[in-house]
């Protein structure tokens, strides 16, 4: 099968309007690793504060050729996106009328709510990831809308970067779009290829079952 074919058999479904961030993050495996669940899990963009000594921007960051082996090929077909600091990007999502969602293990000042238990079908929504060391920042706790904890049982209640970003991003995703089918909020150009569309979407959220 040819890359161009693979694109059209997958393109709708990618996620529009569902933004990953990740909030100065130091260690490129976790970058890379992110890359790789943002393309896979259909997310349509990738925001990075910060750290501009790995990359700095979109072209840069699909020319890095660790990037490439560390994400398997993933920056080549994940747009990013670069901000300064903290402040701009929450700007830049905010008049984009974005839902800002932060991640923590933690209880914050928010409202926070529990990743399995919550809806997520807001029309415009960022996840906020945070620094591997010191998490979500205070600017953008208060800048947020609520705050996604995930379910822990076990004494150390922490993730890294890589695991944390698959959980969240494929349990949103996969919500979003099937809201996005059942509701009808999807268009098919050419209209041709509607059954074709709905037929892949069906199999694909009644996978396993």
């Amino acid at each position: 099968m040819s890359l161009r074919e693979r694109i059209r058999q997958i393109k709708h479904l990618r996620n529009r309007y569902f933004i990953c961030v990740l909030e100065n993050p130091t260690d490129i495996m976790n970058i890379a690793a992110t890359l790789r669940n943002v393309s896979a899990f259909g997310v349509e963009k990738l925001y990075v504060i910060g750290n501009k000594k790995i990359s700095h921007d979109f072209e840069s960051t699909r020319q890095n050729k660790k990037l490439t082996n560390l994400s398997v090929g993933s920056n080549k077909w994940v747009f990013v996106k670069y901000f300064d600091t903290t402040d701009e990007c929450l700007a830049h999502l905010r008049k984009n009328l974005y839902t800002i969602a932060v991640t923590s293990s933690h209880i914050k000042d928010k409202k926070n709510v529990n990743l399995y238990a919550q809806i997520f079908t807001q029309k415009r929504l960022a996840v906020w990831f945070g620094n591997e060391t010191r998490g979500i920042s205070e600017e953008a706790v208060n800048g947020a809308d609520m705050c996604i904890q995930i379910p822990m049982g076990g004494i150390v209640e922490s993730l890294n970067l890589g695991t944390s970003t698959g959980i969240v991003l494929s349990y949103i995703g996969y919500q979003r779009l099937g809201y996005i089918y059942s509701h009808k909020k999807v268009s098919f150009k050419p209209k041709g290829l509607e059954s074709i569309k709905m037929r892949s979407w069906e199999d694909f959220l009644s996978w396993g079952k």
